[in-house]
């Protein structure tokens, strides 16, 4: 169980901070204020989702997806193979991830079930253009130790805005896991075949009793 709250933390926060909608764009009022507003609304939607988990699906795709940087996160994934794809390929495959996102965001919220957590205090941005922001996930037993999960963000030169690029849980970067798992298809089908993939999975439907992979 504490496995499968992990996995699923992990996904929702990957998704809640890349969001930049406040003016202020302060990293930590926006992780702080983005938290409160999401298991707000899932606690306040409980009985709904619980009958129907996949209308958190249409939740992902309205409230959380437009802020999400789709094209940035897909791109650092694929690496090289962004640069090699054509305009048509990249087209396809940033329409297919974003489908996965949705999916894939959908099904870690449906495992959400009250759990509390704490923001890292704001801290000096002065002179910074990457920080860490830790959140801690409190635990249902109170004598497991809380979930640290550190937020990288990163300060955009030309614009002066903070935006989410990736998480590390554990000691594992998101980004890194995706780069490492889709590395094969990638290398001996193309990115052609991802697209496919993603495709495939982003029409999966949601299953708050699933086991996550990993």
């Amino acid at each position: 169980m504490l496995t499968k709250f992990k996995h699923a933390i992990f996904l929702i926060f990957a998704l809640i901070f890349s969001a930049n909608v406040f003016a202020e764009n302060d990293p930590y009022k926006e992780m702080q204020v983005s938290a409160d507003k999401l298991f707000s609304t899932m606690n306040a939607q409980s009985a709904a989702l619980k009958s129907n988990p996949n209308k958190l699906k249409e939740i992902v795709r309205k409230d959380l997806l437009p802020y999400v940087q789709v094209k940035y996160a897909g791109a650092l994934i694929l690496g090289n193979y962004y640069k090699s794809a054509t305009e048509a390929q990249r087209k396809a495959y940033f329409t297919a991830f974003e489908n996965y996102l949705v999916q894939a965001f959908a099904q870690a919220l449906s495992m959400y079930n009250g759990q509390t957590y704490q923001v890292e205090s704001p801290k000096d941005l002065t002179g910074k253009n990457l920080i860490s922001i830790r959140v801690l996930l409190n635990q249902p037993n109170k004598n497991q130790q809380p979930l640290r999960i550190d937020f990288q963000w990163r300060k955009n030169s030309v614009t002066g805005e903070w935006k989410a690029y990736d998480l590390i849980a554990e000691g594992v970067s998101m980004i890194t896991t995706k780069q490492n798992e889709w590395s094969t298809i990638l290398r001996q089908d193309g990115i052609d075949a991802l697209t496919k993939q993603l495709n495939e999975l982003s029409n999966h439907n949601i299953d708050p009793n699933a086991k996550p992979k990993g």
